[in-house]
């Protein structure tokens, strides 16, 4: 069975969604084969909002960055204080499309690369940042978690959001044995969870 993340042969149809964020609007390219292409889902849109709310700054990676709605946002609204914004995806399409719509937004403080998870990662950061792809299956859900902590700097953090339908509780206690965890919000059974290493 293929998925968004792993189909590459499905035919392309790129289309423009419109995101608002806040007083923002955003113009993003989707396609056939990523996840939620037909606009940004409340999984996402909820860990926005209480990303928005936090501080931060430096070096950020977003992890299974689909068409790249997480890192733009964040870099357009933490501009002045953000050096970088990394976004990596196991998809070659979506990688494509997060490069698209870097230009689209004129976001200048972003880049984004083909990465299996941290395969291609070769720096620290102050902050990951993911919706993980709960349909690869439990492995790579927990691979992106608990192998953050080898990719981000002293101090830094890890936010992530999950239904709880999808393991929100069991992906809690897995990451309590690693780090100080935090639940930041629920909303509609998505957690936004924040993991201190």
């Amino acid at each position: 069975m293929s998925h968004y993340f792993t189909n590459e042969n499905l035919k392309s149809n790129i289309k423009k969604v419109l995101v608002k964020v806040s007083d923002n609007t955003f113009t993003f390219n989707t396609d056939n084969g990523v996840f939620s292409k037909k606009g940004m889902d409340f999984g996402t849109r909820t860990l926005i909002e209480v990303l928005l709310k936090e501080n931060l700054y430096g070096d950020i990676l977003d992890v299974g960055c689909g068409y790249g709605v997480i890192g733009i946002i964040l870099s357009s609204f933490f501009n002045n204080k953000i050096n970088s914004v990394s976004m990596v995806d196991v998809n070659l399409r979506a990688i494509h499309l997060t490069k698209m719509n870097i230009k689209e937004n004129k976001v200048n403080n972003c880049n984004a690369f083909v990465s299996n998870v941290y395969e291609n990662i070769d720096k620290k950061y102050d902050f990951i940042i993911t919706n993980p792809p709960i349909r690869a299956g439990k492995d790579i859900v927990y691979k992106i978690l608990k192998e953050a902590k080898d990719y981000l700097k002293e101090n830094g953090c890890l936010y992530y959001v999950i239904n709880k339908n999808q393991g929100a509780l069991s992906s809690i206690k897995e990451m309590e044995k690693i780090s100080k965890v935090e639940v930041l919000e629920k909303n509609k059974g998505f957690y936004i969870i924040k993991c201190i290493f």
